[in-house]
């Protein structure tokens, strides 16, 4: 029976336990000449566990399922396979994993647990995950439609049943989630992650270094810009051509010999001339380069170094220039300099900014060898945030920094500090994050394409998000104890969301289709008037 364009649901004449019992031989799923890194082998690999697990011999003592396995093989195919009984199987397992949270809450009291979403695309509802951080299990992974107070309760709301208490709970501050959590869980306590907090704090930083650089790289590109976009001159017959490889590759030039990391004293009688040329135009494209650096908030300001390596490269010039003269050396001086004087004032605000930043996070930072608690690191932090606040010699734009940071702070206080009372309680939602980043790597380097894996995410990203066995003995041995019903079930539910995806085609012929069915399915209902 088919119940989606790409997916079958086995009618099977044997039981369900035939596809989960024991094998003895490894049916290997050949590379074709692959790498063992391809996204070719990454996806079979996969693949493979599910593939050996229903091929015909494994299925001993099945009289009748030595037929249907190879129709199962043709018709499923290895996509299909993957989705239908793999990413089902690996909930399953996940569901076999409550010994292991007794033993987790029994020795720390109960559970810590952090939330946090994936980024919608394209106006599709949003994936969210709950995993228990001790053990890395997941306890609830599926779609959220809208992220408001309400829809955050319901979601949290199955961890009241659970026979653990929650300790403590780790999420961004979400509109909507704050409340959720005290509600749902008001005995848990609720850290938010640091890391957000601080990228927060820097949102008003970051928008004026983003303006600082952008002027900043028009200046020097009106004063040194022709200089900077310029080539050594090429061979004769080569002009405007660099490096060309190929069938008919550019010439190559006399071999010389090795250049020395170490610079040849200048006392050495046999230090060889330097090609000055040369050297102007490595700064050259050194100073190109600076133009193009990116940003990184909080702490990475592109604006702030790009400032820092020009003023860096304007110095270097003049120390040549002490040495030997070079008109175009003498031409990237005074322009770096002309560029650069017009922005210091800015500078050395948005520095000081930047410093305010760096002191809040070494706040933070728990160092080993002095135990500190809640209290301490939340006095230390409001009586740094009093010395901004009272700044001297403050500029309109450091006064509203100040005030930014107090702001914030005082709306993320109640959740910054728990992490410090609570053995286990990370301070930021990195290792949910780092998942959401892996997942995209995997799903990237198996599909090659960033659409489909977008794709692949709206439509069983809660599955993909589900920890995976390292090793195919690992997976065989985890997954042979499935219980067959639990499998049914999942395998059901699995279908019941690609449901939601039917009429998301680019094939023409299989949309119209689905519009011929949608026809017919709309002419079977009680006809009524026109309005």
């Amino acid at each position: 029976m088919k119940v989606h364009e790409n997916q079958w649901v086995l009618t099977m004449p044997y039981p369900l336990e035939a596809f989960l019992k024991p094998q003895t031989e490894v049916k290997p799923w050949p590379l074709g000449g692959r790498s063992l890194h391809s996204g070719y082998a990454l996806r079979n690999s996969q693949v493979r566990c599910t593939h050996n697990l229903l091929c015909t011999k494994h299925f001993h003592g099945v009289p009748s399922a030595r037929p249907h396995a190879y129709s199962l093989k043709s018709r499923y195919g290895k996509v299909s396979l993957y989705q239908s009984f793999y990413l089902p199987l690996l909930a399953c397992h996940e569901r076999q994993q409550r010994d292991r949270l007794a033993q987790v809450a029994k020795a720390q009291g109960g559970l810590i647990i952090a939330l946090d979403g994936l980024a919608p695309q394209g106006g599709e509802p949003q994936i969210w995950c709950i995993r228990e951080l001790s053990t890395g299990l997941t306890l609830r992974s599926g779609w959220l439609c809208q992220q408001d107070q309400t829809t955050f309760e319901a979601f949290l709301e199955p961890l009241k049943d659970l026979e653990w208490p929650i300790l403590a709970v780790l999420s961004d501050k979400q509109t909507g989630l704050v409340p959720a959590v005290a509600t749902v869980l008001p005995h848990s306590r609720h850290q938010l992650c640091q890391a957000h907090y601080l990228r927060n704090l820097a949102e008003p930083l970051a928008e004026a270094d983003a303006a600082f650089k952008g002027a900043l790289r028009k200046s020097v590109r009106q004063h040194v810009g022709h200089l900077i976009r310029q080539e050594p001159r090429t061979e004769p017959g080569q002009a405007g051509v660099l490096t060309v490889t190929g069938l008919l590759p550019s010439p190559l030039k006399e071999p010389q010999a090795p250049v020395s990391h170490n610079p040849t004293p200048r006392v050495s009688p046999l230090a060889p001339e330097p090609d000055a040329d040369e050297i102007v135009s490595q700064l050259l494209r050194h100073t190109r380069y600076l133009l193009t650096l990116k940003g990184r908030p909080p702490f990475r300001l592109a604006g702030i170094e790009t400032y820092e390596r020009l003023d860096n490269v304007a110095r270097f010039s003049l120390e040549l220039l002490a040495q030997r003269y070079e008109p175009r050396l003498v031409q990237l001086y005074q322009g770096l300099q002309a560029a650069l004087v017009p922005f210091a004032q800015t500078h050395q605000e948005l520095q000081q900014g930047a410093a305010w930043l760096r002191d809040i996070a070494y706040i933070l930072e728990p160092v080993p060898s002095r135990p500190i608690n809640a209290e301490h690191v939340a006095g230390q932090l409001r009586d740094y945030l009093d010395t901004v606040r009272r700044w001297p010699q403050a500029t309109p734009t450091l006064s509203q920094l100040a005030l930014h940071l107090d702001t914030v702070s005082r709306s993320h206080w109640s959740g910054l500090f728990h992490c410090y009372d609570v053995p286990g309680l990370p301070r930021t939602n990195n290792e949910l994050e780092s998942r959401f980043r892996d997942t995209r790597r995997r799903l990237l380097r198996i599909t090659g394409q960033k659409g489909l894996t977008q794709r692949t995410l709206q439509r069983q990203g809660a599955w993909e998000l589900l920890p995976q066995p390292p090793t195919e003995a690992k997976i065989r041995d985890a997954l042979r104890h499935t219980p067959t019903e639990d499998l049914a079930q999942e395998r059901q539910r699995f279908a019941a969301h690609r449901q939601r995806f039917r009429m998301q085609s680019r094939s023409l012929r299989q949309t119209q289709r689905q519009l011929d069915q949608l026809r017919q399915r709309w002419s079977a209902l009680q006809p009524t008037g026109t309005g």
